[in-house]
């Protein structure tokens, strides 16, 4: 069963990985929340290593309304994660954020926030590879002031080229609340675009968006789009990413900073 798990997941391309995203149907929240801010270019940890990784997200300048009732309003907030992930084999990452929490937001003050499992499938050694791809798969229980739904998921497909020292990384991201149809499945991509400066550090320009559903996406100024200046640092114990966001469109927070730090535990 493993075997043929192996061949299938190396058998992905960017369109069959696009066409299982968009099989599971049904829309999401537009603009939800999120505990994490991040581009993923299909590493993951190395098999039988458990890795932590910390996530904060402050908003200074953001949307001062709630996207749905009793929802946590975006500006002033201060959100994450703590992620769990354990390499299983060179092809497939078990992932567990636990606990997705705000520290503050108005209305709500500090919280906790529901949980995710994820299940990341990538091209083995990606990092080796020129091209390399996968899809990640993520099942969400939330409180009722972090999503509009308890139960949400993810589906992220990942494609990306390593052009040393540049990479090139795209991931045409699609959510569901499990309700609706094919059409109201919510569109949003990020992508990257990175220098690495060395081994250890590089700079990058990311891109996150929320377009609408697919069915018909929204009008420009009411879509999010937020461009991010990024850098990151590898080292042997500690990993960083910190990044700033500025929004470009009407319908997006103002200002966001990130910041991400890791480590392995064994």
């Amino acid at each position: 069963m493993i075997g043929c798990l192996q061949k299938l997941i190396q058998r992905f391309d960017a369109r069959a990985i696009f066409v299982l995203a968009v099989l599971l149907g049904g829309p999401a929240a537009a603009f939800a929340q999120t505990d994490e801010i991040q581009v993923y270019d299909a590493a993951i940890a190395d098999k039988g290593k458990f890795n932590l990784m910390i996530h904060s997200n402050f908003t200074p300048i953001g949307r001062k309304e709630a996207d749905f009732p009793g929802g946590i309003i975006p500006d002033h907030s201060f959100n994450g994660t703590a992620e769990w992930a354990y390499g299983v084999t060179d092809w497939f990452e078990q992932g567990l954020y636990m606990p997705v929490y705000t520290i503050y937001s108005r209305g709500h003050g500090g919280s906790i926030n529901g949980f995710k499992i994820r299940e990341l499938f990538v091209r083995p050694h990606a990092d080796d590879h020129t091209f390399f791809y996968g899809a990640n798969f993520e099942f969400s229980v939330n409180y009722t002031y972090w999503e509009s739904r308890h139960i949400t998921s993810e589906v992220r497909p990942i494609v990306g080229l390593h052009l040393h020292p540049i990479d090139l990384v795209f991931n045409p991201i699609v959510d569901t609340d499990y309700t609706g149809g094919f059409g109201n499945l919510e569109f949003v991509p990020a992508t990257r675009i990175a220098y690495n400066v060395n081994k250890q550090y590089a700079a990058a320009i990311e891109e996150y968006a929320d377009m609408g559903p697919l069915r018909k996406f929204l009008p420009g100024s009411q879509q999010f789009h937020e461009i991010w200046g990024v850098m990151d640092h590898s080292g042997k114990t500690w990993s960083i990413e910190a990044g700033v966001g500025v929004g470009v469109t009407p319908g997006a927070d103002k200002l966001t900073f990130k910041f991400m730090i890791s480590r392995d535990l064994n």
